[in-house]
């Protein structure tokens, strides 16, 4: 299981051979780095499939050892695709699941039991007897000999051919948690507080997430003949880094593969930036020098020596590894220069553009710069996440005089307190009263969400007229907040994509309706600017999945003549950072500018002070910005630009769905 699709940075005539010994000298594990997670969960597939039907040609069983979560989710639907499409039978198959919750009723939402069978083996033809999931159900007392049993089953089995994982922010693997012993079994472990923390959207809050588990042990998972571990997403890069390069540790279960003879890690892109192969290939060997690497490189040079970009020497070129990028472009001063140039070309005080602009050298020939005001469609997954991450620009591009709109793609109904729901019911029924507005109707309304509320179980997934109300939440704070930034009302586009309406953490696949929807919004306000969110670290997913329905309508609507005209910009913020070596346009705000941002987003009260759903990161929403643009600013300031309170950086889509998805 090889690929080199993302390392496109090395010299054209290095061989993959000579690609795996450079990457050896710091990589402790084999790794392959695939674009994006479709085509890595393609692959590990095909890997699985492959020893099936060899086992099953031999007459033997395959035995797979297998994980829960987002990450193994794309091997499940391409397995289930090969059963369906191309025969692939499981009828000889055994499998053994890494965990389980305890206590966990097999029918909760949040059962790995039920995970298993929505994602896999209620779609297959696997035997029910030869399936294994530790038991969650089970008296404490009898977990123990549980435990022995399991390890029993697997041993009798024949051990496990390939055991695939994923990794924790903690660097658990299972739930192995920091501290675990090389030679741990399968037993009761009580779970980390970041663990328990990164689980809180599917139990819908930190407080119901079970403070237990059952896993096996670092000692099982190694005795696996083969391991296949994946990781997904900007969040997972600095983890991965640590459990393929650094030191073995107790502290990172992970890194104890590195001692198995058949370990592997499959990655996309992003997972895959905490690497050196990716933070700094130049240490690897030569490379081929385009002026996007370049400019990561010196930027990443000024960072080591903490100097800005135009005061970097020669030496510092030579004693830092970069000899070859000397060699090959000359004098320091001269790349220094270039790179200079090109980072202070991305900054613009006018991100709509000026009237009567000219043309500039980094601008696109086909785009018509020069027209003004240019209508801007602004794509929001959640109600607070155009505010949260480009809020600056967005109140920017309204004094600007540009018609800005907004589109939010998804209700966000699931991330409102109970408690909030109740409380503005009751705001309903006392203006309802007031008024005299259908007492009756009033009546059973306020009754039906104080008892559903009163009595619900955790992860029941809301009732419709609940979920109505907690989404209606989340429209007004909306319009709140864009209220004060300028933007026009009849301007607010709510979708309430139906992926997303499932009431749960969970959402359904993206579907053709979605992306209809999509298309309908873009033909009607023909923008010339597309402003979209590109944070793929959202925990839950959301933000993947409407970053797909939205570039995957522009490209249906790509040779309508509006769309010549238009420009797409990925944000982010809410999750994460576009790096400076990244960013096409810099956007500075002025303490003021920033200001008018928190307010905005202080309008989402509904997500003041505690989210429902906070993700790794504890902070608030409007913290977490600040302190990114803040940083950014920071970054440009170090590096010789102009100082700036703050910064919202963005990234052009060039068009290719594989380099973003």
């Amino acid at each position: 299981m090889t690929s080199l699709a993302a390392d496109n940075s090395v010299a054209a005539d290095v061989d993959h051979a000579q690609l795996q010994r450079r990457y050896a000298r710091f990589e402790r594990i084999p790794v392959s780095v695939y674009r994006h997670a479709g085509e890595a969960s393609k692959a590990v597939a095909a890997e699985i499939a492959a020893l099936i039907r060899q086992r099953a040609e031999q007459g033997q069983n395959c035995v797979l050892g297998l994980a829960t979560g987002s990450t193994p989710v794309g091997v499940y639907a391409e397995l289930v695709r090969m059963h369906q499409e191309e025969g692939l039978s499981f009828a000889h198959v055994v499998t053994f699941n890494l965990d389980e919750y305890f206590p966990m009723q097999i029918d909760e939402l949040q059962s790995y039991v039920r995970f298993m069978n929505e994602h896999l083996f209620d779609h297959i033809d696997i035997p029910r007897e030869n399936v294994h999931i530790p038991d969650g159900t089970l008296a404490e007392e009898q977990v123990e000999d549980h435990c022995r049993r399991y390890e029993e089953a697997i041993r009798e089995a024949g051990g496990i051919d390939i055991q695939l994982l994923g990794i924790g922010r903690t660097g658990h693997i299972g739930f192995n948690e920091p501290g675990s012993g090389r030679d741990s079994r399968t037993r009761m472990i009580t779970l980390d507080r970041i663990t328990r923390r990164d689980a809180a959207s599917d139990f819908f809050g930190e407080e119901n997430v079970p403070r237990r588990a059952i896993t096996m042990g670092v000692g099982t998972i190694l005795e696996a003949r083969k391991v296949v571990l994946m990781a997904f997403g900007e969040g997972k890069a600095g983890v991965v880094a640590k459990a393929v390069e650094g030191e073995i540790s107790s502290i990172v279960a992970a890194s104890y593969l590195q001692e198995h003879p058949q370990a592997h890690f499959v990655l996309d892109a992003a997972a895959s930036e905490g690497l050196t192969r990716r933070s700094s290939p130049w240490l690897a060997g030569p490379m081929s020098w385009d002026p996007q690497i370049i400019r990561k490189a010196v930027i990443w040079l000024a960072a080591k020596v903490d100097k800005p970009i135009l005061k970097l020497t020669e030496e510092d070129y030579n004693e830092e590894g970069l000899q070859d990028l000397l060699a090959s472009r000359g004098r320091a001063y001269d790349i220094n220069l270039e790179v200079f140039r090109a980072l202070q070309r991305t900054i613009t005080g006018w991100p709509g553009g000026k009237p009567n602009e000219q043309r500039r050298e980094n601008d696109s020939p086909e785009v018509d710069y020069r027209t003004f005001p240019k209508r801007a469609l602004i794509f929001s997954p959640h109600p607070d996440d155009d505010v949260i991450s480009m809020g600056g620009t967005l109140i920017r591009l309204v004094d600007q005089g540009h018609d800005v709109h907004v589109a939010y793609q998804t209700s966000g109904n699931i991330a409102v307190f109970d408690d909030d729901a109740v409380r503005f019911m009751d705001f309903t029924a006392e203006f309802n009263r007031h008024f005299g507005i259908d007492p009756q109707r009033t009546a059973e309304l306020e009754a039906h969400i104080e008892a559903f509320v009163k009595h619900k179980q955790p992860g029941q997934v809301d009732s419709p007229e609940v979920q109505c109300i907690k989404g209606l939440i989340r429209r007004t704070e909306a319009r709140a907040a864009t209220r004060c930034s300028g933007v026009p009302e009849n301007n607010l586009h709510f979708l309430d994509m139906p992926f997303y309406e499932t009431g749960r953490v969970r959402k359904k696949p993206l579907g053709e309706e979605d992306i209809a929807i999509t298309v309908e919004l873009l033909q009607k306000v023909q923008p010339h600017l597309v402003y979209v969110a590109g944070d793929l670290s959202d925990p839950h997913g959301t933000h993947r999945t409407c970053l797909s329905a939205v570039l995957q309508a522009c490209q249906r609507v790509a040779d309508d003549e509006w769309y010549k005209q238009c420009v797409v910009w990925l944000y982010r913020g809410a999750w994460q950072e576009w790096a400076p070596d990244q960013i096409e346009m810099a956007v500075p705000l002025s303490p003021q500018e920033l200001l008018r941002k928190r307010a905005a987003i202080f309008k989402h009260e509904s997500q003041k002070d505690r989210a429902l759903f906070p993700g790794p990161d504890p902070r608030e929403f409007w913290q977490r910005a600040e302190q990114r643009n803040r940083t950014t600013a920071e970054l440009y300031d170090a590096l010789g630009l102009a100082e700036y309170e703050a910064i919202e950086g963005f990234v052009r889509w060039k068009g290719d769905l594989d380099a973003v998805l």
